[in-house]
């Protein structure tokens, strides 16, 4: 359903003079003008809305209302909640708050193992008709034999394992990449291999299964090139990276909790080759992991900072600026990777979800203006291209500006 058009005719016929009729006179011509671009509802993979459990970091309602605001209709959230959704009883806690609270289409995952402990597994057949996948997110199933047991259940259920890959063993303490940065500036370092030594062993589970296995939030080269090497020789596995292990890596970390994020900015290098995966079509979809905490948890500097950032407000004129308008990506490659790859990989079936944007406008980030609770981005007072005017989520309006 790849469609962009800058077309007022067009624009007036997929959203339906119903919808329209609901908007402000001025939002109302900026929409129809042919400056402005709509496109399909954006889909993310990988949020976390921190409810049930954490809703002083994030609640439903303001989780979707940002994720509204930044273009996006449909999102996967992640299952490090409390109680973590194990069966489909915990599941339901979360469900009854999306039903409720939620503004678009919000789908959960079931977690791999009880608790995210990585011991036991959870309820994989009593969660399947009522998840988009299986994943212990924030945390490595560090057990191979877990891992293939989860995979062999996943694939008699036709359901995707999403691998947040991390072996705790090679952490030694870390918070920030294991490079320069940390070397100069005295932090302890996180190592690449303990994100692609577990991406290496899923790879070969994935192969002996035959499961549909997806990576979380790639950072570094050799996650690249094993997943590259694993579909030539016919591995069912997909990728996502975020948008700030692209525009960004080592050499721009400050002492700032809101550069402290799992896994961490990695050398010049390792983004050069994302770059080079997202093209060549190894990376299959862009999604944020979005990951709002407190103003407090965020305040501790590198070293005591909670992991994560918010991304669902500045995902798109973030990308749309630093890969379409340099000719990295052309902007129908930029709108699959956040569209219809997605949704191709998860089985989410589309709908008549739209985003319309006015790409002429500039603007700087400023935090303050987020719905999301959180508001650490690294990218705060960047100067983008890219305003949101309007997001329309099964036939509702679901955020105007």
């Amino acid at each position: 359903m790849t469609i962009i058009t800058n077309n007022p005719e067009k624009k007036r016929e997929l959203l339906t003079e119903e919808v329209l009729s609901l908007l402000p006179s001025s939002v109302l011509s900026a929409v129809l003008s042919d400056r402005t671009v709509l496109f399909p509802g954006f889909c993310d993979v990988h949020v976390h809305f921190r409810e049930p459990g954490f809703s002083y970091k994030e609640t439903m309602n303001t989780g979707s209302a940002a994720a509204a605001h930044g273009g996006y209709t449909t999102v996967c959230t992640m299952p490090n909640l409390n109680p973590v959704p194990d069966s489909a009883e915990h599941l339901q806690k979360q469900t009854e708050l999306i039903r409720l609270n939620a503004v678009i289409e919000v789908l959960p995952y079931g977690s791999i193992t009880i608790g995210q402990n990585g011991t036991e597994l959870s309820d994989l057949d009593g969660l399947a008709p009522f998840v988009v996948g299986f994943s212990d997110d924030g945390k490595g199933v560090q057990s191979e034999d877990m891992m293939r047991k989860a995979m062999m259940k996943a694939k008699r259920l036709g359901k995707t394992i999403v691998a947040h890959c991390e072996d705790n063993s090679l952490l030694r303490g870390g918070y920030i990449h294991d490079g320069i940065y940390a070397k100069e500036h005295g932090h302890k370092g996180i190592c690449s291999e303990s994100e692609w030594k577990p991406i290496e062993r899923d790879l070969r589970l994935a192969a002996e299964t035959g499961c549909a296995y997806h990576v979380c939030h790639i950072s570094c080269k050799e996650s690249v090139e094993l997943i590259r090497n694993a579909k030539k020789f016919g591995v069912n596995v997909t990728c996502e990276t975020a948008p700030h292990y692209l525009l960004l890596d080592e050499n721009d970390l400050q002492e700032d909790g809101r550069f402290k994020m799992n896994p961490p900015l990695r050398s010049k290098e390792d983004r050069e080759e994302l770059l080079r995966g997202l093209t060549d079509g190894t990376i299959d979809m862009i999604a944020t992991d979005h990951a709002p905490h407190s103003a407090e948890e965020k305040a501790k500097g590198l070293a005591g900072s909670a992991f994560g950032i918010v991304g669902l407000e500045t995902a798109f004129p973030l990308l749309y600026t630093g890969l379409v308008k340099p000719g990295i990506l052309t902007l129908e490659r930029l709108i699959d990777l956040l569209t219809e790859a997605p949704r191709r990989r998860f089985a989410i079936p589309e709908r008549k979800d739209y985003t319309v944007w006015d790409l002429s406008v500039q603007e700087t980030i400023d935090p303050a203006h987020f719905l999301s609770k959180g508001k650490a981005t690294p990218f705060a007072n960047r100067l983008v291209f890219g305003k949101c005017l309007l997001t329309v989520c099964d036939g509702k309006v679901v955020y105007h500006a």
